[in-house]
């Protein structure tokens, strides 16, 4: 770890910025945001090079190719896009030993605010330019990483409802609002759980179990702040919604906007590293991934990632107040 490290530090301080870029992330003008990234490592005196996801390749396609580059030119790995597209290219840095750089565009952009990187291109590309390795966690289900949040049930349905709405009205956390009260109307199924963890095992009825990895959402919703701490040292957060009816739904929900989610009787939550999920009669079963759907294989397990990205942070004088 100790030479990768190193080699991390090097590159950071010397090595070109492979940008995978998503023009599609937030409400910004793509080429006027290329610009501002552009001047200041220019200004900085570093080579970069953008490589543009415009759906012609899928995005992982792309990040794979962007660590190739890095790591055949001692490079930087940079996501700028939202929480998706940043786990998108996190997936393919994971493990390769080349840093990683975010620049954040999105709309929530959890991670980048977590780790203190302003949403303002200009002010994060400096941190490219000035920053400092940190590894940082990520967590996996059955192999994919996340590193906002993980979850199977009502939530990766309020999600696959909420890009349907965005298409049609925009993104805006209002409209994210919206499209989540529509889903809690239609929504009426429970989810029959087997879970193991640390050799115990227990019987779950539930709506939906929400798996987080970022302090600042979990704090934000009032997760017991124990939790967001248990993910700083090293663990994960699970949260399930025990069974209740559509009124206590949006009493949750309310409850989560007003950070307090925690206090809630209907509310169950625990800490783990390793959590095995074994949904009764499916064989397989949607999960999302920082805001990404895909159909996984049961049992599903929830774990923290082995290795850690070695991710480029402000310097202390240069992070940003959470807002």
């Amino acid at each position: 770890m100790t030479d990768t490290r190193e080699f991390a530090s090097q590159a950071a301080r010397q090595g070109p910025f492979f940008i995978v870029f998503n023009a599609g992330a937030g409400h910004r003008d793509a080429e006027a945001e290329k610009q501002a990234i552009g001047r200041v490592l220019q200004a900085g005196g570093r080579d970069f090079e953008f490589l543009a996801f415009d759906e012609t390749e899928p995005i992982d396609v792309l990040a794979r190719r962007a660590v190739a580059l890095a790591k055949a030119r001692q490079g930087v790995v940079v996501a700028a896009g939202g929480d998706g597209t940043i786990n998108a290219v996190a997936n393919a840095v994971l493990g390769s030993g080349c840093p990683f750089g975010v620049l954040p565009q999105g709309t929530f952009n959890y991670f980048g605010r977590d780790n203190a990187i302003s949403q303002d291109s200009g002010k994060a590309a400096r941190v490219l330019l000035s920053g400092l390795i940190s590894p940082v966690q990520a967590g996996k289900v059955n192999g994919r990483l996340f590193l906002v949040n993980a979850s199977v049930g009502l939530y990766p349905q309020i999600l696959e409802d909420r890009e349907a709405w965005k298409q049609q009205l925009g993104r805006s956390r209002f409209v994210a609002f919206l499209a989540g009260m529509a889903t809690l109307l239609q929504s009426r199924r429970q989810l029959q759980l087997r879970i193991e963890s640390a050799g115990q095992a227990a019987s779950l009825r539930t709506p939906t179990l929400f798996i987080g990895n970022n302090r600042l959402q979990l704090t934000r919703a009032g997760i017991d702040a124990q939790h967001a701490e248990a993910v700083a040292q090293g663990q994960l957060a699970a949260v399930a919604v025990r069974p209740i009816g559509t009124l206590a739904l949006f009493g949750l929900l309310l409850r989560g906007l007003l950070g307090r989610l925690g206090d809630a009787d209907n509310i169950r939550s625990f800490s783990f590293r390793r959590l095995t999920v074994t949904p009764r009669g499916m064989k397989r079963i949607k999960v999302a991934t920082d805001g990404e759907i895909v159909w996984m294989q049961t049992p599903l397990v929830f774990e923290v990632a082995p290795e850690p990205l070695l991710l480029l942070v402000p310097t202390p004088a240069d992070q940003v107040k959470v807002e």
